[in-house]
Formats: C-alpha cells, structure tokens, sequence
C-alpha cells in the first residue's frame, strides 16, 4: 500500500509539474483571448443560442470585444469580430491566419484532403495548380463568358415553357449554375432532363433543407455522440457521400478514356500532374486528392452562387419597383435582342448595385468557413496557440452599421452615391480575403450577373402572395444562411 501510495503522489507531483510548465510557457508568450467561462465537455452551450450562432457571437462581443474565446462544445475557437480585426488577421498577418479551421461536420464530409480543407504543403500545391487550370479553361476569361451566356439561354427557355405556372425556381437555377462549373470540371454541361444529375440536384436541395435542422446543427457540438443517433443529419451525410461517389465515378471514366495530349477539363489535367509526379513519394497529386478536390469545386460552383441567384429573385420579387428601375437599365445598356456581357455591368450602377446588395444582406457565410493558426501566433496584445480554430465572422462585415446604415435592411443605396454612380466599399467581403479567398470569386460575379441580368431581361416576376406577406430573411444554420422556399411566376416581357 506505501508503495502504491507513493506512486501516486510522484504521478500527481509529475501531472502537476507539467501543468504549471504549460501554464508558465503559456503566460510567459502572453495572454489569451477573454471570453466566458466554459464547463467541461459542453463548453458555453448554456451561454449561446445554436439555432443562432451569429447573434449569440454578435452579443458576446459586446463583452468581450472584438477578439474572444468561445467554447463549442470541448472545441475551442477564437472569435474575430469587425472588419479591422478581421482585415488585420486575414490581410496583414495572412499567413499567420492561413489554416483552415475545420467544424466536426465539416470534417467529417471534407475529410480535409481536398483544395477547400486541406492545409500547408498539400493546399498550397493544389490550389496553385487549380487556379492555374481553372484559367487555362476559361475561368474569368471571355470563354467562359460565352459559357454562362449559353446556359443563361437554356434556363430562359425552360422559364419560358412553365408557362407562367407558379413554381419554385431552385432546382432549375441549380441546375443551370451547375452546368458552367461540370463543364470547366468534367467537360460537359448535363442535360435538364438527365436522370443521373437530376437526382444530384435533389440530393443537394434536401441537404441544403437539412441544415436546418436541430441534430445537424447539434453535430458541431457533440459529434461522436451524433454519430450513434439516427436524425436527419444522418440523411444528409448519405446524400453527401452519393454526391462523392457521383464525382469519383466521372473520375474514374476520365481515367479509362484519358489523352494526355488532348486534356479536356480540369480532372483530365490533374491525372496528366499526377503521372509527371510518378516517383516522387512526396507528391500530393494523388487520386484521393484529385476525387475529393472535384468534390470540392463542384459543390463550391455549385452551391454559392445558386443560393445567391434563388436569394436574388426571392428578394427582388417582393420589390417589384426595384425590378422595374433594374429593368430600365437592362432595356437601356443591353437592349433585348443580345445577351447580356460582363462589360456591361460598369455602365449598370443600379443593377450592380442591387447584386452587391443582395450579397451583403444575404450573409451567405455569417461565420465564414473557419480558419486556423498555422504558427503559435502574437495578435495585437493576445497570444493564439497553433492550430486554434478561427472565425472571422463576416456577418460582422457585411452588417456593419457605421459602413452600412440600417444594415438589416435590404437598400440597393448601400452601394450608390448621391449622384447614382456605383459605390466600392472595403466592407463588401463576401468571398472572404487574403491567402483563403474563394478562388471561384470571378467566376461568381459573372454568373450572377449574366443570369441574373438575363432572367430580368425577358421575365417580369409575379409573386403568389402578397408583397408585405414575402419573408425574405434567411433560414439561419451552423454553416450557412438559406432562403426560404417560395413559389414565382415567370412572366414573359
């Protein structure tokens, strides 16, 4: 018994001098953030709404200030809120702030190998050569403006063969938006009637619906618990991995038919890398990282900019004047008898206006996808460990009432100036900044505009409720903002 007694002191005297060396090397690089006190495994729970995460963050800065500890959960993540800190993190110490912080449910469908999640060597290395592909098949380039032209007027029939009958646009702008990015990726557009890709919608619409939910929301909180409990999170990590498989399979086929001296998309490029690395152990081209990278570029090309234009018209459809002035502008700069153009948008301020508009009030990503210290990092008089998660909330961007007055309003007049010209503000960052970027922001632009324009361009919008009766606010999830389901005519100009 005495010697199991000293055993456990000399363990308590060996436990205890590791915390306090912890604790001093800790103290000795500086402080860390404040913010409320968390209790174990469930963090600050209590102390925040997780149906609504961005208000609770909003009002804990209050208290604590722009830079701030939370607890989600036994996950620990650092708080920045307000464009200077954020710009400060992202811009001036952007390579300190590089990581990409990942959320559990983020994890665990991402699984961090592709361009959006991975981190370091691999990420540099991969989002080097997709920006360098992406161009070479004409993303920002006039080829791909002909692209989304194209597609703009395969979706304008298709409205036009509804006949005016009320329906919910989703799927059809999902589809079409998907299209540009299939064609970049996987060299050809999907027809509207194909059963494969339609089926891929609908995967992706029920988990656009799912995020809603209370176990999906919860998962970032507790997820080895969720794992084991059935709910509609569960469904959502099905859809997911049928997506994945959709994508690895178009993988796969681009093996067995590849001409390395004819590449015809992007994946076709990445196995062309990868036999150039054969030999190198080190390489990061690897089938795994090509399959979840087209996963990856897929759903980003996908999903962004299709719940930006469904927002759009959701929006626009309970201002029916604003439509009318956008309407002007279109008949006066484009005319109706050509497609509308990129060049055109400088010669647009009101219509671009209402675009950057829709983007700031929409709040796509409140919490921005997370980041991460790559380096034991010194930020103004706090001390952040290595790896620590990152929110530079966005939300506090894009709704910042000194830059923005009444920034819970959707005003168009955010964006102009008092003689009607186009109004650039620092603010407007919803593709994020610095090393992290969105890599498919010219992409975006020119989609939503050239859709978005073309749609107005030869359809008014009719809704099926009253005006005052349309609630354009978003359905708030843990990892992004969604529209609410609404129904729209289609009329014919």
């Amino acid at each position: 018994m005495e010697v199991l007694g000293g055993t456990t002191i000399f363990l308590l005297v060996c436990i205890s001098c590791l915390l306090f060396a912890t604790w001093r090397s800790r103290s000795r690089k500086g402080k860390e953030p404040p913010g409320p006190t968390a209790l174990p495994l469930i963090g600050n729970l209590l102390q925040i709404n997780p149906w609504n995460l961005p208000e609770s963050i909003k009002e804990l800065s209050e208290k604590y200030g722009p830079v701030f500890t939370l607890h989600l959960g036994p996950q620990k993540v650092v708080v920045l809120y307000g464009y200077d800190v954020v710009k400060e993190a992202l811009v001036d110490q952007g390579d300190d702030f590089s990581g990409r912080g990942t959320l559990p449910l983020i994890k665990k469908l991402f699984q961090g190998t592709g361009i959006v999640t991975s981190n370091g060597e691999t990420w540099r290395q991969l989002r080097r050569f997709a920006l360098t592909t992406l161009r070479d098949f004409g993303m920002g380039k006039k080829g791909i403006e002909e692209r989304i032209q194209e597609e703009a007027h395969f979706l304008l029939e298709r409205l036009k063969n509804t006949h005016e009958r009320p329906l919910n646009p989703s799927s059809f702008i999902i589809h079409a938006v998907s299209n540009i990015i299939c064609s970049i990726v996987f060299g050809d557009r999907f027809d509207y009637q194909d059963k494969k890709f339609l089926d891929i919608i609908d995967w992706i619409e029920e988990n656009n619906r799912l995020q809603a939910s209370i176990q999906t929301q919860f998962y970032n909180f507790f997820p080895t618990l969720m794992d084991y409990l059935p709910g509609p999170h569960q469904t959502l990590i099905k859809n997911f991995e049928k997506v994945d498989k959709f994508t690895t399979d178009i993988v796969m086929e681009h093996q067995k038919t590849l001409d390395p001296s004819c590449p015809r998309d992007f994946i076709d490029s990445f196995l062309n890398k990868m036999e150039q690395e054969k030999g190198n152990d080190d390489s990061k081209f690897t089938i795994e990282t090509l399959s979840r990278t087209t996963l990856d570029l897929f759903l980003a090309g996908t999903g962004t900019t299709s719940i930006t234009l469904r927002f759009a018209i959701l929006i626009l459809h309970k201002y029916p004047e604003i439509v009318e002035k956008m309407q002007k502008e279109i008949d006066s700069v484009i005319g109706r008898d050509r497609s509308p153009r990129m060049s055109d948008r400088s010669q647009m301020p009101f219509t671009d206006a209402v675009i950057h508009e829709v983007q700031r009030y929409i709040d796509f990503l409140p919490i921005n996808v997370p980041h991460s210290v790559i380096r034991d990092t010194k930020f103004r008089d706090y001390f952040i460990p290595k790896d620590t998660i990152i929110f530079p909330m966005l939300s506090s961007v894009l709704h910042d009432s000194k830059e923005f007055p009444n920034p819970e309003k959707f005003d168009p007049g955010h964006f102009l100036n008092a003689d009607g010209t186009f109004k650039k503000s620092d603010h407007f960052l919803p593709f994020s900044t610095g090393k992290r970027v969105c890599a498919g922001e010219g992409l975006a632009r020119m989609e939503i505009f050239i859709f978005l324009t073309s749609i107005l361009q030869n359809f008014t919008l009719k809704p099926t409720v009253d005006h005052k009766d349309i609630d354009i606010s978003p359905i708030i999830t843990s990892l992004a903002n969604m529209p609410r389901d609404y129904e729209i005519s289609f009329v014919p100009r």
